[in-house]
């Protein structure tokens, strides 16, 4: 398949190795592979993972009970292929298995059924590694979990190698067998790793068992994972911007006011006259007949923004939305962009304890197949 950028294939091939590992992680990163239609290459790259990750299980149409006893202390790595149907309107019965998926990202977050011929309330694990294939974007409480991959489809004149089981599964199973050779016996090691991270909060949860492999490899993979990670990241928050309509109207209206400089507060109708007549935003068509008063401190509430009486200039009172009440929003929620954190100079190693060194044999940059097999491509 063609990934979408060098960051992803970093991502994807950490992720595969971190799946080695995880019995001794704290938090188990979902990898959400979407794309805008069919055809983008979500299910090859699960055909992949499959056979590459520990102890893989395809749970397209496994019932959520039989995933809730398969994982224990050394879980599965789940692989949820039209995932998007899980999470749909008509997914009514699957809440069960949408409930685990959220909550196996961290550890120690069981399951509580009532189970056994006793009724006996019973706590079921549900933590582990998850790759989920889908159209569109799945649910935020799982992309906010999540190392995404946007695919897309190939362009024509774009070749790849055909994936081919007689050659392919064996090659695949090889690299799979080495990565587990490598890494299993790390399992104690990595359970007290604490790797620097260049970001914060869920997305260093979620990053960290990537970081983590990439430390225990050295040579140019602890900045190749801390740059791909500041990368994806921040794509993310740019798609979210970009997708979230609260959010967009905050940005809008910030514009607003900067071009109306000086100004501590506009009227509604003023401030919905602009925003109407921007062509490429969406409030010309919210709503039926485009945003409205209503629409417009109902979208805003959230944030604490309400509109209030306001003394003009001119002496005229009218309903008005002050600058001063946007600053803690703007700054929350759509703040200025960061600058760039350098990858240069990154620690190669875990900042708690010295873990062994990689093998003699480090792993190949080449097919693991050798010269004689097909030659990889992106």
């Amino acid at each position: 398949m063609v990934l979408p950028s060098d960051e992803a294939l970093t991502a994807v091939t950490l992720w595969v190795a971190a799946s080695h590992i995880q019995p001794g992680l704290q938090h188990a990163p979902r990898l959400a592979v979407v794309g805008p239609t069919k055809g983008c290459g979500k299910s090859r790259l699960l055909d992949v993972l499959y056979e590459t990750v520990h102890q893989p299980m395809m749970t397209v149409n496994t019932s959520p009970a039989v995933v809730f006893r398969v994982i224990g202390k050394n879980p599965p790595t789940l692989l949820v292929d039209e995932a998007d149907t899980i999470f749909g309107p008509k997914a009514g019965d699957k809440e069960d298995l949408r409930g685990l998926l959220n909550a196996g990202h961290q550890r120690n977050r069981p399951a509580w059924r009532i189970s056994g011929p006793e009724h006996k309330p019973t706590a079921f694990p549900t933590f582990a590694m998850a790759a989920l294939a889908g159209i569109g974007d799945l649910p935020d409480t799982i992309m906010d979990r999540a190392i995404v991959i946007r695919m897309q489809k190939r362009k024509p004149g774009e070749r790849i190698t055909p994936f081919r089981s007689r050659y392919s599964v064996p090659e695949l199973h090889a690299l799979r067998d080495r990565l587990a050779d490598w890494l299993v016996p790390l399992r104690g090691t990595v359970a007290g790793a604490v790797p620097k991270m260049p970001v914060e909060d869920r997305a260093a949860d979620t990053w960290e068992p990537l970081v983590i492999v990439a430390d225990l490899a050295g040579g140019h993979w602890p900045a190749r994972a801390r740059a791909a990670c500041l990368a994806m990241t921040r794509n993310e928050v740019v798609q979210d911007e970009q997708t979230t309509l609260k959010t967009r109207l905050l940005r809008d209206i910030r514009r607003i006011f900067d071009q109306e400089s000086g100004k501590e507060a506009l009227r509604s109708q003023d401030l919905l006259a602009v925003l109407i007549q921007d062509a490429e935003a969406p409030w010309a068509e919210y709503g039926t007949k485009g945003i409205n008063a209503y629409h417009l401190a109902n979208l805003l509430r959230d944030f604490g923004i309400s509109p209030a009486n306001y003394r003009f200039e001119n002496g005229r009172q009218a309903k008005a939305y002050a600058r001063n009440q946007f600053v803690d929003a703007w700054a929350r929620y759509c703040p200025d962009p960061a600058p760039s954190v350098p990858t240069a100079g990154v620690p190669a190693r875990p900042t708690r304890g010295r873990p062994p060194a990689p093998p003699s044999g480090m792993l190949p940059t080449g097919p693991p197949g050798g010269p004689a097999g097909p030659r990889p491509t992106r």
